[in-house]
């Protein structure tokens, strides 16, 4: 273990204290995609009655976006869009977008916020709830990327059979996208 702080209340702590803490700090920011890739990989445990577990669909919708020729962004965010389910499955879009602001423009943060209200299209008729939430939202600039990730990559993206692209071949766009940025803490 390295240097450690000497105080045990932030108001006395020292300039030394504060150079070692941002020190550690600084060299915990460089695991940011790493963290983001094990939250993927924890997807593999969850089904939740689905045909294929979380994990495998989170690459078919990635697979997908990149195959249609999405933007490094659009195929993160199709790659992340469910990574919240690895804390809690009902509240997983705000979870996933809170998660991924700092690294993510503005749109493509209210397209993972919003993404289950637009799924609702597609089945919330079964479950007794309004099928039409997305048109709340017809006039965002973000509006157009939300039907498409959800309609031509999420939707579809169930298939056990299909041949997903690694998660490792994703990794650099991960790393790109959930670079190393530091903060003022």
């Amino acid at each position: 273990m390295g240097h450690q702080a000497t105080f045990t209340r932030m108001q006395d702590g020292t300039a030394e204290d504060w150079a070692v803490i941002a020190k550690e700090h600084y060299e915990n920011f460089k695991s940011t995609a790493d963290r983001f890739i094990d939250l993927l990989k924890s997807l593999e445990k969850i089904t939740v009655g689905f045909s294929v577990n979380q994990l495998h669909h989170c690459l078919m919708t990635a697979t997908l976006a990149r195959r249609s020729g999405a933007s490094d962004e659009e195929i993160v965010i199709a790659l992340c869009h469910d990574i919240g389910k690895a804390i809690n499955i009902p509240n997983h879009g705000p979870i996933a977008a809170e998660m991924m602001r700092p690294y993510i423009s503005e749109n493509a943060y209210h397209v993972i916020y919003n993404h289950q209200a637009f799924q609702g299209e597609h089945y919330y008729e079964y479950l007794g709830a309004p099928t039409d939430l997305r048109k709340q939202w017809v006039d965002e600039p973000w509006y157009a990327l939300a039907v498409k990730m959800v309609d031509e990559w999420d939707a579809p993206a169930f298939d056990p059979e299909f041949e997903v692209d690694s998660l490792e071949s994703f990794e650099p766009l991960m790393r790109k996208i959930f670079h190393d940025k530091p903060s003022p803490m």
